[in-house]
């Protein structure tokens, strides 16, 4: 099963596209206290998690991000993101691979859910509301 997450917030892109995408969907909190209270506490196992974001810079290209950084530790998905990059190409949707994880709490999401699914997990932003 994969679970679809997005960021709480009135008109927040990321939750509409959760929500839209799936019944089976997390809302995340906009703190970094609640954000791993709440990813810890999940208690089905899922095969991937599909995170969504948001970021303010107009742009019409997908950024998938292949770290997460926390308290100078690192944490990497263990999914094939190239493929993931190339099969949006092929769909018509421009995607780009980042390196540079953001200081947001995308990224703090991010990490936590990495470790919490042993890399099983990716994360995406779009133009939009920024998340947190």
């Amino acid at each position: 099963m994969i679970l679809y997450t997005g960021f709480k917030g009135k008109n927040n892109s990321s939750s509409l596209l959760a929500e839209h995408l799936s019944p089976e969907h997390l809302l995340l909190t906009n703190s970094y206290t609640g954000l791993k209270r709440v990813i810890d506490s999940i208690d089905k196992e899922y095969y991937l998690v599909v995170m969504f974001g948001v970021d303010t810079t107009p742009t019409s290209t997908v950024r998938i991000e292949n770290v997460a950084s926390l308290d100078d530790k690192t944490v990497s998905p263990t999914l094939d993101l190239g493929e993931i990059a190339n099969s949006l190409k092929t769909a018509g949707i421009s995607a780009v691979i980042s390196d540079t994880p953001t200081a947001y709490l995308c990224n703090a999401a991010y990490y936590h859910m990495l470790n919490r699914f042993s890399g099983k997990a990716i994360f995406t932003y779009s133009a939009g509301k920024v998340c947190g």
